[in-house]
């Protein structure tokens, strides 16, 4: 199996880190723009995009700071994080992604989360 390709993004967001964070952390919030519906039982969130499932676990969460998942069907050590990153100066607030995909899919995959920022940020009222 090769190994799949770390890669990060960052996008400016216009909100607070609170509200940002409930949007990355809750199921509810994370249908509002990740995917179609989200569901959790415990540590385990089940993403349905058009009908179809994946399960991710949660790994690792800090309220208002970032949340870390995994996907279940992935044997290995890839996980994709969403980051709230707060300037000192002047307090622009930032969605930090860090995410893994196969080397011929890394472009394909940033795509993916541009859109999916964009609808977030939508979401939220934020240019």
């Amino acid at each position: 199996m090769n190994d799949k390709i770390k890669f990060e993004l960052e996008f400016v967001v216009q909100s607070s880190p609170q509200m940002l964070y409930q949007y990355l952390s809750t199921p509810s919030g994370l249908s509002e723009w990740f995917a179609d519906n989200v569901n959790s039982r415990g540590e385990i969130f089940t993403f349905i995009w058009d009908g179809s499932e994946e399960e991710a676990k949660l790994l690792k969460r800090k309220s208002d700071e970032f949340v870390k998942f995994a996907w279940e069907e992935n044997d290995d050590n890839s996980f994709f994080e969403m980051k709230i990153i707060v300037d000192e100066i002047t307090k622009d607030v930032s969605l930090f992604i860090t995410d893994f995909a196969d080397e011929d899919e890394v472009d394909e995959a940033k795509m993916l989360w541009e859109n999916q920022v964009s609808d977030l940020k939508q979401v939220l009222g934020s240019k």
